[in-house]
């Protein structure tokens, strides 16, 4: 603990003649410093900070020293106010200032016109890694980025700086290895995982304004994507390939398989449905597109897609497939969700 701030005199050594002096202490009176801080009524962090000189000492801790072990105060102490160091300290940063600047800035608004008159001079011409936006892959175009942007329809976000991913940090957790995979195999760039607790999922985020701009150019959009009524882009409607990628990410995002069974004349019986929810209704609309392109039939909802004969369900995974663990484990096993 170091020393709290007292409002009080200060006794001033010369440089070297407070350690001499506690040193003295000690060794006369075959004290340590634990004895000394009990007398002085200080910590003893504090007396170790007087003897390395880190401090100047209390005068009345000073006087409690010299009182107790009878030795007199030196005769070189000076005593000086609580903030004696103030005004030197005050003149030492004013002449650097002065030497820097010329004069001591008190206008903000002289500084700051000042600042800009530096910065169209040569501040902007300057190289300085600051203002270089951090590099990262533009990748071409394949079924790798085309399921990145169907994960990102699903459970991604834009802001101007950042590109993430939020996932249920215990049933999506196989699945955001992958994910992490994935990025790292497009952009160059591993993303950061961050865990909240408080609403039980992990973030994977991609920190690069340079990645923003390409996937914008590419068809996503900062901000909500419900309120945007985000849909499929262009470039991945136009090829087959691209189409079931972007689906697989888009359902192993958005969908699940729902596992139903049921009683009949006492024997239960189990099929697999797959659901697909989305509030964007020309995502729902591209998504029937592309299910009806590969010959899977599905019933159309207000904010959801569901394909509920097996062997539907069966062509899906045969032709789409997926990449969320969790998906596949409950078509295969038929767990309950």
């Amino acid at each position: 603990m170091t020393e709290r701030i007292k409002y009080g005199k200060r006794a001033v050594f010369a440089k070297g003649a407070q350690t001499s002096f506690i040193c003295s202490l000690e060794k006369s009176l075959s004290l340590g410093l634990g004895d000394l801080s009990k007398i002085a009524g200080v910590s003893r962090r504090t007396i170790y900070d007087w003897k390395r000189e880190k401090f100047s000492m209390s005068l009345s801790a000073l006087k409690k020293l010299c009182s107790k072990t009878n030795i007199p105060v030196p005769s070189s102490v000076q005593v000086r106010g609580p903030f004696w160091y103030a005004s030197k300290g005050g003149k030492i940063g004013g002449s650097v200032v002065m030497g820097k600047y010329g004069r001591v800035p008190v206008h903000t608004q002289y500084r700051i016109a000042r600042w800009r008159t530096w910065w169209e001079r040569e501040g902007k011409f300057a190289h300085n890694k600051i203002f270089v936006p951090l590099p990262c892959k533009n990748p071409p175009l394949s079924n790798e980025l085309a399921e990145f942007l169907g994960i990102m329809m699903g459970d991604g976000g834009m802001s101007k700086y950042q590109v993430s991913v939020t996932l249920h940090h215990v049933d999506d957790k196989e699945y955001g290895h992958y994910i992490t995979r994935l990025m790292k195999k497009l952009f160059g760039v591993t993303p950061t995982t961050r865990h909240i607790p408080k609403i039980s999922v992990n973030t994977y985020t991609i920190s690069r304004v340079r990645l923003v701009h390409y996937l914008r150019e590419r068809g996503l959009v900062i901000g909500n994507k419900i309120r945007q009524q985000i849909g499929i882009p262009d470039w991945i409607m136009k090829k087959r390939r691209y189409r079931i990628a972007c689906l697989r990410g888009l359902v192993d995002t958005d969908g699940s398989v729902v596992v139903h069974r049921y009683l009949s004349s006492g024997k239960y019986y189990t099929y697999k449905k797959i659901d697909f929810s989305s509030r964007s209704a020309l995502l729902l609309g591209s998504v029937n597109v592309i299910l009806c392109g590969l010959g899977i039939r599905s019933g159309v909802r207000k904010r959801n897609i569901r394909i509920e004969a097996q062997k539907d369900v069966k062509r899906y995974f045969a032709i789409v497939g997926s990449h969320n663990p969790k998906h596949r484990e409950r078509y295969q096993h038929g767990e309950v969700a």
